[in-house]
């Protein structure tokens, strides 16, 4: 009997603990549910309108939960737990965007898609007041440079209104900003000027297009903060910013093109995170021999390996630091036909057909003469911003080029660089930049730098471009003020440039001269933008730029390889001081249709520009046309139009339009080498999403570019060429899976293989412009 009563009470005590730890886990049981009550609601948005994107999907990618926006966009998840996720969004007509999301509470989300990608600007990029500019500003966003990554950055860059190309050959390009082009054009790669020979209208900027997230086009007081020269504007190449998302991700794209039989291999990986992130970019890129519709165009190939990383750290700390790191290097071959041995051969080639040297058979080969470029960069900067309106960054850079150029050389010597140059330089900057109450927005901050360029003693030739060391010391300051419907800028900047120059004596006996030259540089701008509604916004600007002379157009002396030309100098060359005036209507009516307007005015004081020689010159290095450089009076002025009309959801009609004409006012006649007018129509046709396939679009384009009329008889070797037409398509679809897309694309360009020559092209002297060109792109994204 005891012992019956010992087994209940042990029963019973267990049966007691059981219930006990049922009722205590009741109250845990109910939390946990509780939590299951998470909502995400959110609306799919036009990045550039803020306009509604109607019955978007959306997927949240590890939770395997789906569903569509309504008539304005809008879309929600109820019942949801705590977890994270990456969310996914889609819409015809736009790229799908896919970010990491932490749910651990309700949510309100709107997620931008890039849908008129044309209308596209800096500050719509970076979305932050600083970023303001009264000036219309093009970016490019990522989705589109993937899509033309096997061209050159500067190819990429044309598709903003108001931008052109100067090319050298088919293989080497640099844009042109409303007529100007050169060193008045400054490149920044991650917020560091761009430093390399960029002394030639032949020498590409050393940037890997994969490298950049978007491209902008920055004018007017906005560029005034931004080192290097801004009399034509500023061109910002940058990376995008690293995710939160601790998950390895990344991209890989497989480009090829007939003309050419070019190949492109590039990959991405990164895996970000709260404290640290990593990026790391490479890419190879191989094309042999191009051609013309008629004729191959020999040693026209073209190799690189380029590389970037981007390590950033402490993100949650009060000073946030970022490591950038790139290398490029490239080897390029210049057309055979382009250098000519003696007089007679050179004026017969101006009116020849088909350039000398051209042989009916492709190779992957590049032979002299060519260019072989490497160039590397390195970049520290460290922000910190306090108090919700305060923010210092400092900056330190430092790159390294280095350029060999071959030409045909005698006796087996043409595998030795007839040019050899080492270009090193230092950048380091501070900003600081504070928003007021009331809209009032203050920046200011010093830039130094400091350049060592050193020719090779292997080339056994007279240098190019001399030794020379230059100082650049800036401070800028910007104020900003936005109130109601009106906003105003100005801005200021002060450079202090110094150049010494070691070079050999251009007349016998040769002997070691040395210059010293000091440029004081003033800029000044202003400009006012009034939106009275949605529908409008005006805005006008104007400013005093000075820019110091370059070496190469103080020192020049000797052949320019890329454009088979002599270059000389002009020690005597004065600042060029220019004056800018714009003008700008922005029309939105309705999300459907928008129109910009842009007119300008620009007047250029001892404008410096490559004037040709009345008769090409014989050296010994064969027969090359001749070019002086020299300073005249000049005024600029022109006009860009953009047009895009939506009539329907996946119908867009989009036309570019860009006027220039430049006079030499000193001397009473037209200016030279300024950008032909051109008109660029096109018209897109989005496909309906299936299960599977989505963004599948359609899209055929046609560009004119006109004979350039505003030329006089002789003040060029060849005048300029006839108008020409060049036609191309683009189809683009993407395959969705759980976590990864893939991205397959085909363009064809000038697909009716019409010959023709562009004027801004130095080598047009010799041979015709690319034939018919298919481009096959495939991305995986994962």
């Amino acid at each position: 009997m005891r012992e019956a009563k010992q087994i209940l009470r042990l029963l019973l005590m267990s049966l007691f603990n059981k219930i006990s730890l049922l009722l205590l886990l009741i109250p845990f049981a109910g939390l946990s549910q509780n939590n299951c009550n998470i909502s995400l609601h959110g609306q799919a948005l036009d990045e550039v309108t803020g306009k509604p994107l109607p019955f978007a999907s959306i997927y949240l990618e590890d939770i395997q939960k789906g569903t569509s926006a309504d008539a304005d966009g809008y879309f929600a998840f109820d019942g949801l737990c705590p977890d994270t996720t990456h969310i996914r969004i889609s819409h015809v007509s736009c790229e799908p965007l896919r970010q990491y999301l932490i749910i651990q509470k309700d949510t309100i989300l709107n997620l931008y898609l890039h849908h008129h990608e044309e209308l596209m600007d800096e500050v719509l990029v970076h979305g932050r007041h600083s970023d303001q500019t009264i000036e219309n500003s093009g970016t490019i966003d990522k989705d589109l440079i993937s899509q033309r990554s096997n061209q050159d950055l500067s190819k990429v860059i044309e598709e903003i209104t108001g931008v052109s190309t100067l090319n050298t050959g088919s293989g080497i390009s640099k844009p042109i900003i409303h007529g100007l082009y050169g060193n008045r054009i400054a490149l920044l790669n991650n917020g560091v000027a761009q430093a390399g020979q960029q002394w030639g209208n032949d020498h590409a900027p050393e940037i890997d297009v994969f490298s950049a997230d978007h491209i902008s086009v920055v004018k007017g007081v906005g560029a005034l903060a931004l080192p290097g020269s801004s009399l034509g504007g500023v061109v910002l190449i940058e990376p995008g910013a690293t995710s939160e998302d601790p998950h390895l991700h990344g991209s890989t794209n497989y480009v090829y093109q007939t003309n050419g039989r070019g190949h492109t291999v590039n990959l991405e990986l990164e895996q970000g995170g709260l404290e640290k992130a990593i990026r790391f970019n490479g890419s190879l890129k191989k094309g042999g021999d191009l051609h013309t519709p008629d004729y191959f165009l020999n040693n026209t190939g073209k190799e690189e390996a380029n590389a970037s990383l981007f390590f950033e750290f402490g993100k949650s700390k009060a000073w946030q630091k970022k490591l950038y790191a790139s290398t490029f290097n490239s080897t390029i071959g210049i057309l055979r036909g382009a250098h000519i041995g003696n007089l007679t051969d050179l004026l017969i080639s101006f009116e020849r057909e088909t350039p000398f040297f051209t042989e009916e058979v492709f190779s992957y080969e590049i032979e002299a003469p060519r260019q072989r470029v490497h160039h590397h960069l390195a970049k520290l900067e460290a922000e910190n911003a306090w108090a919700g309106n305060q923010k210092v960054s400092l900056t330190y850079a430092a790159q390294l080029n280095q350029r060999e150029e071959f030409d045909v050389r005698r006796s087996g010597r043409s595998d030795t660089p007839a040019l050899s140059l080492i270009q090193f330089n230092h950048q380091a900057s501070a900003l600081y930049e504070r928003n007021f109450s009331k809209g009032l927005l203050l920046r200011t901050g010093l830039n130094g730098t400091y350049t060592d360029n050193t020719n090779q003693p292997e080339t056994g030739i007279l240098p190019l471009i001399p030794d020379f060391n230059r100082f650049d010391e800036e401070a800028f300051l910007i104020i900003q003020n936005e109130k109601a419907k009106l906003l105003t800028e100005i801005g200021g900047r002060l450079s202090l440039n110094q150049l010494h120059v070691v070079t050999i004596s251009r007349d016998l006996p040769r002997r070691i001269e040395r210059f010293n030259h000091q440029f004081s540089i003033v800029n000044l701008a202003g400009g006012l933008a009034y939106s009275p509604s949605r529908v409008l916004k005006l805005s006008v600007n104007g400013g005093y730029v000075e820019r110091a002379p370059a070496v190469n157009e103080l020192y020049s002396f000797g052949l320019h390889q890329g454009v088979s030309s002599l270059e000389v100098g002009n020690q005597n060359l004065e600042k060029e001081k220019s004056l800018k005036t714009t003008a700008s209507l922005d029309i939105n009516w309705n999300d459907k249709l928008f129109l910009q307007l842009l007119g300008y005015a620009q007047s250029i004081r001892n404008y410096i520009y490559l004037k040709p020689a009345p008769e090409p010159e014989l050296t010994i290095r064969g027969a090359f046309p001749l070019f002086n450089y020299d300073q005249t009076d000049a005024f600029l002025r022109g006009f860009d139009a953009l047009l895009s009309l939506e009539p329907v959801e996946s119908v867009r009609l989009v036309s570019k339009l860009s006027l220039l004409k430049g006079t030499d006012q000193s001397n009473g006649i037209l200016l030279v080498f300024m950008a032909p007018n051109n008109l660029s129509n096109e018209i897109s046709l989005s496909l309906p999403d299936g299960q599977r396939l989505k963004n599948s679009r359609i899209s055929g384009r046609l560009k004119s570019v006109f004979e350039q009329k505003n030329y006089i008889e002789g003040l060029d070797f060849v005048n300029p060429p006839p108008t020409y037409h060049l036609f191309e398509m683009e189809f683009h679809t993407a395959l969705s899976t759980e976590k990864n897309a893939f991205h397959f694309s085909i363009r064809g360009e000038n697909l009716l293989d019409v010959s023709y020559r562009d004027y801004l092209n130095r080598q047009r002297y010799f041979a015709d412009e690319l034939g018919r060109n298919l481009t096959f792109r495939v991305q995986w994204e994962f």
